[in-house]
């Protein structure tokens, strides 16, 4: 089945190099051609000679049955293959099709059959002046004022021109140009800015309309353009100003007098007509005590009491009363007003400096207030005391005649107490007295003095494993006493590293309300806890902060099954345990190990005997997964065993796997092998096998006859020449490797190197060992220069006798059983693939034999 596959992988690599020679040969012969076609041109317009200028004849576009390909839903060109030329098959519109961009054309392929020959075309399509400049609309009309001052400038909207070039607009005109300019600006973007000057003042009272006309000129033969009427109505300007009928006047009344009480009334004249010549009163430029005190009617200008008259106030007033139209002209008369004195007053309270909002770390002695004090009363009437109430932070100090500061007495806490409502009283010496008050209220704007505080340092959470990300682990929070922006308190992850991972990629956090999120899965056999800080920040300025401690502890779940580590299960030949006829009671055959990567009761292990071919035979130890015989092995038991154990953990639910085990009651090599051995395929799969295996065995031998020849002639030529050596005269010293530091055996390497390979299928069986003695290469020497050569060769024999070309057998014998293990396993052929193959056409020990070989130079190597 192997061998089917490959040669069906094979089959296909070879079609998909064909279709890549295929696709490399089309590209090679693939041309280009450009044409350029003017806009609007009629039907049939011939565009170009496609076969002239490709190379190609039209007997070749006839029989090639060449076509036209195009991309889009629309075909403006078409082929004419009878004279070889491209010809306009509908109108073509630059406008429709490209619009403002530049150059504008389309490309669509001419393929050609037998053989398939593409070429790409492409059609360049020329502006031509087919359309008139025109603007949003036919008319604009324009509202200027005749006061409207030389040099104001009017935007107009632009013309529009679908053509490009210079069959674009151009230029524009104004006409006429009697009291208005045209300036045109261009724009980055290739637009172009109108803007329409005024150079001299209009007056309506000559001229109340104007009519311009616009012209916008493309450049395009013939020229084209498009016109706008501008109408423009010129709008009245109020030049006229009121005048009072007096310039001053007087009038006296009783500081008792009730509101509404008539004083004098004032007049003026407006020359304007309309609109312009309305003129209204108001009172301008006066006290404040005054304002509340008259007021005048805004259309008769009679001049009225609106508030108490108090002469010890005030003997005097003088009113600005202001005579306006709506234009924006006026005239100002004045009106002195005195007061007939009365006796009758009461200490008033005036706040001239109040600030409603003081922050918390204001030191004592700020100035919150300033209040005037006054009575108007004389003598002992007009003496006053001020005060304010007790029960607040703040005191009250005279710093001038009349004027009292309220200022701060301690220190001020918002948290504690947010506001203070404070009461200033004022009396005088009367008798009976008189008194006012007035009250105040004073915030106390809040200071980030007021870190934001966990509940606790430390927090600790507990998260099953294989959570889904995005998972809600639980939610921080912390307390800020402060207020507004104060008390906004964000939360920011400690970016940190646990174990190479940086924190983030494992837990996030919503910087608003604290919650704590899972970035991913956790695995609780990659990362059993971790830690992080948290920072809750505040949003003042500066900022105050504290961090709290998260650990984070995974909880372990059965999520891994158990993992067999032996006996290991291969897709290749059986391996079999051995077991021995003579096996007594309690044998151990082998010890099934497995793990478990979970942890805790997830982790432990129980070992059970699903399957077996004799379960009257073998065990298996629940705890340590030691298979062991529970009775006698017997002649009578079969010699393939077949053992199915199933490893469980503890977990919830239980997790398992399941072992294969093979155990093989014999005695010897040859006999596991002919009954683990499967006769049981087809002859397709043995012949093919056979032929590949015979296939492969003659190119080993080729290769090695070559080598064979060539290592025996380098044999039989060193022997030569050791021979001719060894039987002449000439002194020799003998030549060491390289780092030999003794030449007496004392060093780092021996005279004599023994070699040992042991082969066998059963250690009580049998074995073969072979040595041979290692060879020094040596060196002849000049015979003037030998004397200590001599010396030395006396005292100790160093040139043994070369070896005979005969002795290299057994290195050639294990060198060919090397070469042919070595190639067998490059094609894929196990053990059991050459024993059936030599079943073939051998006897079973002579197959049994060439395994045995092969795999211990499998196992050389």
């Amino acid at each position: 089945m192997m061998d089917r596959v490959w040669i069906i992988a094979a089959r296909g690599q070879w079609q998909a190099l064909v279709v890549i020679l295929c696709l490399f040969k089309l590209s090679s012969v693939t041309g280009q051609a450009r044409y350029s076609v003017p806009e609007e041109q009629a039907e049939g317009f011939d565009v170009g000679n496609i076969a002239r200028d490709l190379g190609l004849d039209v007997a070749r576009l006839i029989s090639g049955k060449a076509r036209i390909i195009t991309k889009g839903s629309r075909q403006y060109v078409d082929l004419n293959r009878d004279k070889g030329t491209l010809v306009i098959k509908e109108r073509i519109d630059r406008e429709e099709l490209c619009g403002k961009t530049t150059p504008c054309s389309f490309s669509f392929e001419v393929i050609l059959e037998n053989p398939i020959q593409l070429y790409r075309v492409t059609v360049e399509v020329i502006d031509i002046n087919d359309n008139s400049p025109s603007f949003p609309k036919e008319e604009i009309h324009l509202k200027i004022a005749e006061s409207v001052a030389s040099g104001t400038r009017f935007s107009l909207e632009s013309a529009d021109d679908p053509d490009v070039g210079i069959n674009d607009i151009q230029k524009y005109v104004l006409k006429p140009l009697d009291n208005f300019k045209l300036e045109v600006q261009s724009q980055p973007d290739g637009g172009r800015f109108i803007e329409m000057v005024l150079q001299t003042p209009l007056d309506r009272e000559k001229e109340e309309t104007h009519t311009l006309v616009l012209i916008a000129s493309d450049g395009g033969e013939p020229h084209r353009s498009g016109t706008v009427r501008i109408r423009i109505t010129v709008l009245d300007a109020n030049d006229n100003a009121p005048v009072c009928s007096q310039p001053v006047y007087k009038a006296d009344v009783k500081e008792n007098s009730p509101e509404g009480t008539v004083i004098t009334t004032v007049s003026a004249n407006d020359a304007d007509k309309g609109i312009n010549g309305e003129v209204t009163f108001s009172i301008a430029h006066v006290a404040k005590e005054a304002k509340q005190l008259f007021e005048v009617n805004v259309k008769t200008g009679e001049i009225k009491v609106a508030g108490k008259l108090d002469f010890e106030k005030s003997k005097t007033y003088q009113l600005n009363v202001q005579a306006s139209d709506h234009g924006g002209y006026a005239d100002t008369c004045k009106v002195i007003v005195q007061i007939i004195d009365e006796n009758d007053n009461i200490p008033t309270i005036q706040l001239m400096s109040f600030s409603n909002s003081i922050s918390e770390d204001s030191p004592p002695g700020t100035t919150i207030a300033v209040v005037n004090v006054d009575d108007e009363d004389s003598d002992g009437n007009g003496v006053v005391k001020c005060s304010i109430n007790s029960d607040v932070p703040f005191k009250i100090e005279s710093s001038l005649t009349g004027y009292y500061a309220i200022v701060t007495e301690s220190f001020l806490d918002r948290e504690s107490i947010p506001e203070h409502d404070i009461t200033i009283t004022v009396s005088d010496h009367g008798s009976p007295p008189l008194s006012s008050s007035k009250n105040i209220n004073v915030k106390i704007s809040d200071v980030n003095d007021s870190p934001p505080r966990f509940d606790k340092s430390e927090y600790s959470k507990t998260v099953p494993e294989n959570n889904s990300p995005g998972f809600s682990v639980f939610t921080l929070s912390a307390s800020d006493a402060d207020w507004g922006q104060n008390a906004r308190v964000s939360y920011f992850l400690e970016e940190k590293e646990i174990n190479g991972v940086a924190v983030s990629s494992l837990v996030s956090i919503n910087s608003d309300n604290g919650v704590i999120h899972a970035v991913r899965s956790l695995d609780y056999e990659q990362i059993k806890w971790f830690e992080f800080n948290v920072t809750a920040r505040d949003a003042g300025s500066p900022p105050l902060s504290s961090v709290a401690t998260v650990r984070i502890i995974v909880q372990d779940q059965n999520d891994n099954p158990p993992q067999v580590l032996y006996p290991v299960q291969t897709g290749g030949s059986v391996v079999a345990e051995m077991v021995p006829r003579s096996a007594d009671v309690g044998y151990l055959v082998t010890k099934v190990v497995a793990v478990d990567v979970d942890s805790g009761q997830n982790a432990w292990l129980s070992y059970k005997l699903q399957k077996a071919t004799d379960r009257a035979l073998f065990e298996v130890g629940l705890q340590n997964g030691e298979i062991r015989t529970i009775r006698q092995v017997n002649d009578k038991d079969a010699v393939k065993q077949r053992l199915t154990v199933i490893v469980e953990d503890n977990g919830q639910p239980s997790r398992s796997a399941t072992v294969i085990v093979n155990v093989a009651v014999a005695d010897s090599f040859p006999e596991v092998l002919s009954e683990f051995t499967d006769f049981t395929h087809d002859k397709e799969y043995n012949d093919n096998l056979t032929f590949y295996l015979v296939l492969a065995l003659a190119v080993v031998s080729f290769l090695f006859i070559t080598c064979l020849v060539v290592i025996i002639s380098v044999k039989i030529y060193r022997w030569r020449q050791s021979r001719i050596l060894y039987h002449s005269n000439l002194p020799v010293i003998p030549y060491y490797p390289p780092r030999y530091s003794d030449t007496l055996g004392t060093g780092t390497l021996q005279h004599v190197y023994n070699y040992e390979v042991c082969k066998t299928t059963d250690s009580r069986k049998s074995d073969c060992k072979f040595g041979r003695a290692g060879s020094q290469n040596v060196l002849i020497m000049d015979p003037s220069s030998t004397a200590t050569m001599q010396r030395i060769q006396s005292e100790k024999n160093i040139l043994d006798e070369p070896h005979s070309p005969l002795e290299v057998s057994w290195e050639i014998l294990l060198c060919f059983s090397i070469f042919v293990s070595l190639f067998l396993h490059i094609f894929g052929f196990t053990e059991k693939d050459i024993f059936k193959a030599l079943l073939s056409f051998s006897a079973p020990w002579t197959a049994s034999y060439c395994v045995s070989i092969i795999t211990a130079s499998s196992v050389y190597i």
